[in-house]
C-alpha cells in the first residue's frame, strides 16, 4: 500500500486540522465549563462552530457518497477529530451518528432516509443505537434477550438495553434497537433492527450512567426500557431477520474510525506529555531527564504510530478486499490500539503528577475514553478470539 495521502485526503486533513487547531481548541475551557454549570444542554457556541464547519465544506466527510473519501482517506481526519471530544460533532462525525447514518444509506429504505436519514446529515437531530444489554453477554449477539416481534401492520419491542451511547443528547430524537425476531431462524438471521422515535409511547430513559465517574455529558450512555413498544412494521431496517447482517456491516468502518480518534486523542497525549517533561523541573532536573522518562516518551512515541500504521492498513484492507477479507485486521486494531491509547494516556497523567487526574488538563477524560474502548464495539478478549481462530485456520489441514 503506498502511504502517502491522497490529494483531495491531504487538502481535507489540513483544512480539518487548522479547524480544530483555531477554532476548536481555544473554546474547549469555555464549552466545558459551561456544560458543568448545565451539562445536558448543548452549550450555543457549538451551533456556531458547526455552521462554521460546514460553510467550508468540513461536513460529513465520513460518508464517502457526500465526501467522496475512502476509509483509508477519512481515516487521518478521524485522528485529527480525535484530538477534542467537541470536534467530531462540530463536523457531523460523531458516534454514534456516523453509524446509524451509514445503516441508513446503506440498508434504508426512502421513506426511512427521507424522515431520519436526511435531518441526521443536516445536524438537526441526533440518534442512538440500542444494542447492548444488561442482564446478557453481549459480546454475543446471539445472547440478546429483547424482541422485536412482528404483529400484524405493526411491530412490538419489549426489552432492556443500556450503554445507548448519545440518549442524553437534548437533540436525540430516535434509536435503532436491535432485537430478537424468530429463535428458530438460523443463528444469523434471528434479528432486526428497527427506528424507533424516542417519544414512542413505552420508552422510557432509565437513567444515564457514568462511566469511570464521567458521564460523557451532553451525549452521555443510557439504560433504556421497552415496554410493549409498538411501532409500524415499516420502521424494520431493510426487512426481519437481517440485523446481524446490519451490523456486521456497521461496525467494520466505525471500529476503523473510533481507533483513528484514539490515534489522535493518543497524539495528544503524548504533546502533553513531552510539554510537561521539558518545562517541569524536581530536584533540579527537567522531568525529561529523570526516572527513564525519555525511555517511555520513546516506547509512546513508536506505539503510536505502530498503531496508525495498523489502522490504515486495515482501513486500506477494508477498502480494497472488502469486510470479509479484513476481518481480522479490524478485530487487531481493536485489541491494539485502546491497549495502546490506555499506556500512552496513563504515562502523560503520571508526568503530570496529581494534576493528571483533575479536569486541568484532558488527560483524565481521554483515559476513560480509552479503557472503555477496550470494551466498546466487543471487548478485547473477543477480537483476540476471532484473530486466533482466523490464524490458526491457515494451519489445519
Amino acid at each position: 500500500m503506498d502511504f502517502a495521502h491522497s490529494a483531495r485526503a491531504a487538502d481535507y486533513r489540513e483544512r480539518v486540522a487548522a479547524f480544530v487547531r483555531d477554532e476548536i481548541e481555544p473554546v474547549e475551557v469555555e464549552y466545558h465549563r459551561a456544560l458543568a454549570a448545565d451539562p445536558w444542554v448543548v452549550p450555543p457556541l457549538v451551533a456556531d462552530l458547526k455552521a462554521r464547519a460546514r460553510e467550508q465544506g468540513l461536513w460529513n466527510l465520513f460518508l464517502s457518497s457526500a465526501s467522496g473519501l475512502s476509509t483509508v482517506e477519512y481515516a487521518p481526519l478521524a485522528e485529527v477529530m480525535g484530538r477534542s471530544p467537541l470536534a467530531p460533532e462540530v463536523f457531523n462525525c460523531n458516534a454514534p451518528d456516523t453509524g446509524n447514518m451509514e445503516v441508513l444509506h446503506l440498508y434504508g429504505s426512502q421513506a426511512q432516509q427521507d424522515r431520519w436519514l436526511v435531518p441526521l446529515l443536516d445536524g438537526r437531530i441526533r440518534s442512538a443505537f440500542c444494542m447492548t444489554e444488561p442482564d446478557v453477554a453481549s459480546s454475543d449477539a446471539t445472547n440478546m434477550a429483547a424482541t422485536a416481534v412482528p404483529d400484524g401492520d405493526e411491530v412490538v419491542l419489549n426489552g432492556t438495553k443500556w450503554f445507548s451511547t448519545g440518549l442524553g443528547h437534548p437533540n436525540c430524537s430516535v434509536v435503532i434497537f436491535m432485537g430478537l425476531t424468530d429463535p428458530g431462524a438460523p443463528r444469523h438471521a434471528q434479528h432486526s433492527m428497527v427506528l424507533v422515535p424516542l417519544d414512542t409511547p413505552g420508552v422510557k430513559i432509565e437513567r444515564m450512567l457514568p462511566v469511570l465517574g464521567r458521564h460523557d455529558e451532553p451525549y452521555g450512555h443510557g439504560e433504556v426500557s421497552f415496554t410493549d413498544v409498538r411501532v409500524p412494521l415499516d420502521s424494520v431496517i431493510a426487512g426481519l431477520g437481517r440485523g446481524f447482517e446490519i451490523a456486521q456491516g456497521r461496525l467494520g468502518p466505525g471500529r476503523v474510525h473510533h481507533c483513528m480518534r484514539l490515534v489522535g486523542l493518543a497524539e495528544r497525549a503524548l504533546e502533553l506529555a513531552c510539554t510537561r517533561a521539558t518545562n517541569r523541573v524536581a530536584f533540579g532536573t527537567p522531568l525529561s531527564d529523570l526516572g527513564g522518562n525519555r525511555e517511555r516518551i520513546a516506547n509512546a512515541r513508536i506505539a503510536i504510530d505502530q498503531a496508525r500504521l495498523l489502522v490504515l492498513h486495515a482501513a486500506w484492507k477494508l477498502d480494497t478486499l472488502g469486510p470479509a477479507a479484513a476481518r481480522s485486521e479490524i478485530s487487531q486494531i481493536k485489541v491494539a490500539v485502546p491497549t495502546m491509547a490506555t499506556a500512552v494516556i496513563d504515562m502523560s497523567i503520571q508526568l503530570h503528577g496529581a494534576a493528571g487526574l483533575t479536569d486541568d488538563y484532558p488527560l483524565a477524560a481521554a483515559y476513560t475514553t480509552a479503557r472503555a474502548l477496550h470494551l466498546a464495539d466487543g471487548p478485547t478478549e473477543v477480537h483476540q478470539s476471532l484473530i486466533a481462530r482466523l490464524e490458526l485456520q491457515k494451519y489445519r489441514p
